[in-house]
């Protein structure tokens, strides 16, 4: 992408100009945020933390993707319109991973679409690539009832589905978008803003903690810290 077309997608985030390894401890997550059974907290833990195997050879990524369109893991399946698996390339270099569904993603079966969905295929631009280079999922494939945030025992039974993908995926990033998304990847209540301007690692894959796209329409200030974000990202993939 030359720079004057990669000048207009930053220009379209809101960023005028071009802005010239963290060891994750593992703690409890935050029991002020849901109520959940001691149980579900100590088992998403347990995921977050094991290694992630490769995946059998018997299972397979149309395999998983059925099971997640008919998944009654979880009370979330009661009040689905229907499963968003996630959308973009299976063998891509770049994972971004949201929290859940939200209403119009409920409702079209696919990630981040709408208003945030368009400012995320900016910063994906903005990276040089298109949706379709990448592969853009959720912590959770049901869309939590009034977009609430997802219980912990929620998380922890979708978990197997996202470790899988991961291991079908392989990819050499992750970007973890949103505070749901970085505690859970990193098992950690630390606060968004700790976690942001670090390399962490997920299974040993570099993670990059970035603002949720909705959030940065909410707060047009912070899109240049967006951006910063963004450039950690290229420089740990490409070291």
């Amino acid at each position: 992408m030359d720079d004057a077309l990669r000048k207009q997608y930053l220009q379209a985030m809101g960023i005028d100009v071009w802005i010239p390894r963290a060891n994750v401890q593992k703690s409890q997550i935050q029991e002020d945020q849901v109520e959940a059974p001691p149980a579900a907290q100590e088992a998403l833990l347990d995921v977050a933390f094991s290694p992630i195997a490769d995946h059998p050879e018997e299972d397979t990524w149309e395999k998983l993707q059925a099971e997640v369109g008919v998944c009654r893991l979880c009370p979330l399946c009661e009040t689905r319109t229907q499963t968003v698996f996630g959308a973009g390339n299976p063998q891509a270099d770049w994972l971004f991973i949201g929290e859940g569904p939200g209403q119009h993603e409920d409702q079209q079966g696919k990630p981040f679409v709408g208003k945030a969905g368009l400012l995320l295929t900016e910063m994906i631009r903005a990276l040089g690539m298109a949706r379709e280079d990448v592969f853009i999922t959720n912590i959770v494939k049901c869309r939590p009832p009034n977009n609430r945030d997802p219980h912990p025992d929620e998380i922890a039974r979708c978990n197997g589905y996202l470790r899988r993908q991961i291991a079908f995926i392989q990819p050499k990033i992750i970007l973890s978008m949103g505070r749901i998304a970085a505690q859970t990847l990193l098992a950690t209540d630390a606060p968004l803003s700790s976690l942001r301007g670090k390399v962490h690692f997920y299974d040993n894959r570099p993670v990059v903690v970035v603002y949720h796209p909705a959030y940065l329409l909410r707060s047009l200030l912070e899109k240049h810290k967006a951006w910063q974000d963004l450039q950690l990202a290229m420089q740990t993939i490409g070291e």
